[in-house]
């Protein structure tokens, strides 16, 4: 609790106090430099805090072997498509995930693997996932990459799914598309504690359940998504003055006129 990170004199947490239940689906919000990927590095216990306490799986830095508790959460960023070989097909990226590797060596995955494989990614991708299975990393869309990710992160049976900006850099009927999995999964209970960073209310999936609104490094507001979604809180967040609204368990901003 308490949690600050500083970085060359420079403050990027600022006393943080966040709390994450075991089914929750937190969405992080936040202007650029907020803090947002930095929180996140903490959560998937890949940065320790400069102060304050951080208690993660039930597990608490400074007293645990993090490299254990890495094991235990999925974290998918940017970071993790650079460092995927290209000619992996999709299939392979996912059945990587059972113990985080970055290469598939064969010998390493039994057929009960694979096959497990290919039921996560029905799971994500639904009725497309057999004509995608064969598909090079590197040749698909961008969207696309990011669905075969999260089924990555599935795959190993993760207690904590983290999706660092997921939909940045989409069009807007793969961001639809991968924002409609991200719905489907948040609403199965057999799927871990999720948190999503994201600039944009209209990539929050249906289904998400809690918000935390950072500004500057520190919190403007963390609840339940129609008590922290409102107009003033989003305003104050972000630093100008817009309107929020939502139905069906979708969110919109816009500039207030």
């Amino acid at each position: 609790m308490a949690v600050s990170v500083v970085r060359q004199r420079r403050v990027i947490l600022d006393a943080l106090d966040w709390s994450v239940g075991p089914n929750d689906r937190w969405v992080v919000l936040g202007p650029n430099g907020s803090g947002k990927t930095t929180l996140l590095q903490v959560a998937g216990a890949r940065l320790l805090p400069s102060r304050g306490a951080v208690s993660v799986l039930g597990e608490h830095f400074g007293r645990s072997d993090l490299r254990a508790l890495r094991a235990r959460i999925s974290l998918v960023s940017a970071a993790t498509v650079r460092m995927l070989r290209p000619f992996l097909t999709a299939r392979e990226v996912v059945v990587t995930g059972r113990d985080a590797a970055l290469l598939p060596i064969r010998r390493r995955y039994a057929e009960e693997d694979w096959a497990a494989a290919d039921r996560v990614l029905r799971r994500v991708i639904g009725p497309g996932a057999p004509a995608l299975s064969g598909t090079p990393f590197g040749v698909l869309s961008e969207g696309e990459r990011q669905q075969v990710l999260i089924a990555r992160s599935l795959m190993g049976g993760a207690e904590l799914v983290l999706l660092d900006e997921p939909a940045a850099g989409l069009d807007l009927a793969a961001r639809e598309r991968l924002v409609t999995r991200m719905g489907s999964l948040a609403s199965d209970s057999s799927v871990p504690a999720m948190v999503l960073v994201t600039h944009h209310l209209e990539e929050v999936p249906a289904g998400f359940t809690h918000g935390l609104l950072l500004a500057d490094g520190r919190v403007v507001a963390a609840g339940p998504l129609e008590e922290v979604l409102t107009g003033p809180i989003v305003s104050k967040c972000y630093g100008i003055r817009v309107e929020v609204g939502g139905t069906g368990g979708r969110w919109w901003a816009r500039a207030a006129v």
